[in-house]
């Protein structure tokens, strides 16, 4: 590798974390930090910093929080850093031209899937939702487009019917630590090269929302037990029962009974699961390993049918459909 870079660091939360920390133990000179202001936080509401403010203030390093890059003033603060070039990981900042034109080798961005699927705000998720066998980390040079910009390198990690969104949100911080800090011992080099991304197999990853995480048990069984491994653990998939939600955690498939029930019934239980109709017909079984009452804490369904087996019971509906059948 020739000499090191110089890099200003620009990211937010948890998993951009994991890539600043493994720029500062590589041999490249991480000499600025951009992240949101604080937030709010906790009971409390008070002012936290991100995770990656906390992180550079650990070692050391100058901490840039504005508002905006949009305005002359912030431009030229980051113009006189001299940046080589600058790693954008989950910024939550729109990064105006001026800004991408900055550093000498440009804006560079480690993005959480196999580009060009799943641009957008919530790709890890939304790869467990759609039933994908594979995501990975795409480090893209950036442009003014949202995640269109060339691919310099990807790895690829597989999902499965286990995969929750917790796990795979930190395996893929850790697989972007990697990548980002091989990416630019070959940018260094001169030995990393762009590749334009496709025009076909483009999808967007919406951001996640409480609403949409009310499961319809109309909808297939296998649809509803990767929603909420995609959602485990925000937003939470979640359903009514007596009226009060109950949170699902954990949940898989099984084959379809071949006998109709009403959509969102309970069923008969297996030892260590509770057993939900579901599909248009009611023919599908959705089995909860894992889900929280109100004011509890997260169980195992055993634990559940232990100690509050008559909250339970088959024949019980669950959603909406028990409110209306009651009014």
């Amino acid at each position: 590798m020739s000499r090191p870079l110089r890099v200003v660091f620009a990211g937010t939360p948890v998993f951009a974390a994991d890539s600043l920390k493994a720029l500062l133990a590589s041999q490249h000179d991480v000499i600025a930090v951009y992240t949101q202001p604080d937030r709010p936080a906790g009971r409390g509401r008070k002012l936290t910093p991100s995770p990656v403010k906390a992180l550079a203030q650990q070692h050391g390093i100058k901490v840039f929080q504005p508002e905006s890059l949009k305005n002359a003033e912030a431009q030229q603060t980051l113009a006189s850093l001299g940046a080589d070039v600058m790693v954008v990981v989950a910024y939550g900042l729109l990064l105006p031209q001026a800004v991408l034109d900055t550093p000498r080798l440009g804006c560079i961005n480690v993005h959480a899937s196999l580009l060009p699927r799943w641009r957008g705000a919530a790709p890890i998720q939304r790869a467990i939702e759609a039933g994908d066998s594979e995501t990975g980390i795409t480090i893209m040079q950036m442009d003014a487009g949202l995640d269109t910009g060339d691919m310099l390198l990807t790895r690829r990690l597989p999902i499965d019917t286990a995969t929750i969104g917790g796990a795979l949100h930190d395996q893929l911080a850790h697989l972007g630590g990697k990548a980002i800090v091989e990416a630019l011992d070959a940018l260094a080099s001169g030995e990393l090269s762009a590749t334009p991304q496709p025009s076909e197999g483009v999808t967007y990853a919406a951001k996640l929302s409480k609403a949409e995480a009310e499961l319809d048990f109309n909808r297939p069984a296998s649809e509803l037990a990767a929603r909420i491994r995609a959602f485990n653990p925000w937003p939470v998939a979640w359903t009514l029962l007596d009226g009060q939600p109950l949170r699902l955690w954990l949940a898989e498939s099984e084959p379809a009974t071949g006998s109709a029930t009403l959509p969102g019934t309970l069923l008969e239980p297996a030892g260590d699961a509770l057993r939900i109709a579901c599909g248009p017909d009611g023919t599908q079984v959705l089995r909860i390993t894992q889900a929280q009452l109100p004011g509890g804490k997260p169980l195992t369904a055993r634990d559940l049918l232990n100690s509050r087996a008559e909250r339970f019971a088959p024949g019980t509906c669950l959603g909406h459909s028990r409110q209306e059948d009651t009014a």
